[in-house]
């Protein structure tokens, strides 16, 4: 009875964790003008702006344009299981801003 017990807590653990606050990013491109200037980066974003692309861009473009960066596009929105086969291709803008 006491095992039962145990696993009843733990399935309501796991029940009751929020899918919503595991780690979520951003892969996207942006451009510098005067000379123009053109990078792919991968970014990390807190939940609430994880749940449209809308929101990831609203969040991507403001952080951008303090470095004086402008948001061209937002490519997907992804999980820890796409940061590695994203560093390579992200270099310097992997998870810089």
């Amino acid at each position: 009875m006491k095992n039962l017990v145990n696993m009843m807590v733990v399935a309501g653990t796991l029940l009751l964790a929020d899918p919503a606050a595991a780690a979520c990013y951003a892969d996207y491109k942006a451009k510098r003008d005067n000379p123009l200037r053109l990078h792919y980066g991968v970014i990390e974003l807190p939940d609430g702006a994880c749940e449209n692309k809308k929101g990831a861009r609203e969040e991507i473009a403001q952080r951008l344009a303090q470095a004086e960066w402008t948001l061209l596009n937002v490519l997907s929105l992804f999980g820890e299981e796409g940061l590695e086969d994203r560093r390579e291709s992200a270099g310097e803008f992997f998870l810089r801003f």
